[in-house]
């Protein structure tokens, strides 16, 4: 009965369509690429910043952006069709962090989804600092050594 329900099972799933899919992510990987690129030759060019400064304000308005998009709703619909597309970019960290924030809504958004969006990203702030504190006192030996 096993193997009867497996095939079963096999004949009724939809088959994956791996082309369109492919193409989907490399499409909407892209447009959001070149959002960013638009935004930091925005900060460069009219807003005076240097490349390392427009880099960084880059970052942070995708990200704010990304989050914006997640809690209107209208990210996940773009996941949705855009799969890795959407997922793989800065704007699919801010997804990640907000969603399961969104959870909490329906308890306000200052006490449910603004406590749970720190608890979410405090594990990945502390990580990414401690990591980047790591990685600069190890740089920071091997001048010494030079």
């Amino acid at each position: 009965m096993d193997k009867n329900y497996k095939k079963y099972v096999e004949e009724k799933s939809p088959k994956p369509t791996y082309a369109k899919n492919y193409i989907l992510a490399f499409i909407v990987g892209g447009i959001i690429c070149v959002i960013g690129q638009g935004i930091n030759d925005f900060y460069m060019n009219f807003v005076g910043l240097g490349k390392l400064d427009a880099a960084g304000a880059t970052s942070i308005t995708l990200i704010f952006i990304g989050a914006l998009l997640t809690g209107l709703g209208v990210y996940d619909l773009i996941g949705k069709r855009a799969g890795a597309g959407s997922a793989i970019p800065i704007t699919g960290f801010a997804n990640s962090i907000v969603s399961p924030a969104m959870e909490f809504k329906r308890e306000g958004y200052v006490l449910g989804v603004g406590a749970n969006l720190f608890k979410i990203a405090g594990p990945v702030l502390v990580y990414g600092i401690g990591s980047s504190i790591l990685c600069g006192f190890i740089y920071y030996i091997f001048n010494l050594i030079k």
